[in-house]
């Protein structure tokens, strides 16, 4: 359950995903009326410290020699936060050309450990596919983005193209508790209110589907959407990705986690499939 001061989350780095994040993040908070923050973590260095390399150093020399490389990590990581706190800045400062206010904030640490402590303040997050030093490996998933969807509960918006107003989205719908969160989201939240959705269905036998879809399809013409119900064949992830291209579907959202076909869809390798093949955002719920 969100409260009002729950917040738009918007991750940035250098990478060339990060003005579709803050796009999208603000296309949100216009939406929903939530305060927007945009969040710079600056990660601990993983290469060698200077105390891996005190054993290696001459007797004579090692205390000068380990003071010196103390302090170029440290100017090193003062470069690093002026530069995480001037992408803040240029962010803001893009976004509040349409009217958009935001906060900012900076972290160190782990990505992932920093979001789990800020999770009870978030109500969506918004995050590139892939950060800085990943962002031309066309064939793998960010480093940080698994561990995250693994360990937060909260809606979690996955970008992977430029920004563009959603004109439809799809719900990959199977019954299951993760994917009802999705239909109730695309019910209650005015963020999608007045926005055609595609119902669609993978791989169930004809008789559940239909039951499925029409329980769902209640549910969302009730709040006043105009409803596509679809029931496809095949594999989840080809099925998906298919549709959406064929469709032209702006914005994707199905469950975390499933008991059915589509289970395999996240944090699986059907899930990687979708993602890397898609070239549209995707909203996970668990």
């Amino acid at each position: 359950m969100f409260n009002k001061d729950n917040k738009i989350l918007a991750c940035i780095d250098g990478s060339k995903y990060s003005q579709s994040v803050c796009d999208y993040a603000a296309w949100i908070s216009q939406r929903t009326g939530a305060p927007l923050q945009l969040l710079h973590n600056l990660e601990h260095p993983t290469g060698a410290s200077t105390g891996d390399l005190s054993g290696a150093i001459g007797l004579g020399s090692r205390d000068t020699l380990l003071q010196e490389l103390t302090e170029v990590e440290e100017q090193r990581n003062r470069l690093l936060m002026e530069q995480g706190k001037l992408m803040l800045s240029t962010a803001k400062e893009r976004i509040g050309q349409d009217g958009t206010e935001a906060t900012t904030k900076q972290r160190h640490g782990s990505l992932t450990e920093s979001l789990i402590e800020m999770e009870e303040d978030i109500r969506v997050l918004v995050l590139g596919i892939r950060g800085e030093e990943h962002e031309q490996d066309n064939q793998h998933l960010g480093a940080h983005l698994e561990a995250t969807i693994r360990s937060l509960h909260r809606p979690i918006l996955v970008v992977n193209s430029e920004f563009k107003v959603p004109e439809n989205v799809m719900l990959a719908y199977d019954g299951s508790g993760a994917s009802s969160k999705a239909l109730d989201m695309l019910a209650q939240s005015p963020l999608f209110k007045g926005i055609p959705v595609h119902l669609v269905t993978v791989g169930e036998d004809p008789a559940g589907a239909n039951t499925l879809q029409h329980k769902a399809t209640e549910v969302l013409q009730a709040a006043g959407h105009k409803v596509t119900s679809v029931t496809l064949d095949g594999k989840p992830s080809e099925a998906l990705v298919n549709y959406q291209a064929e469709h032209d579907i702006d914005l994707t959202l199905m469950g975390a986690f499933s008991h059915t076909r589509l289970r395999e869809l996240v944090l699986g390798s059907l899930t990687a499939k979708v993602l890397l093949k898609s070239n549209k955002p995707l909203l996970l719920l668990r």
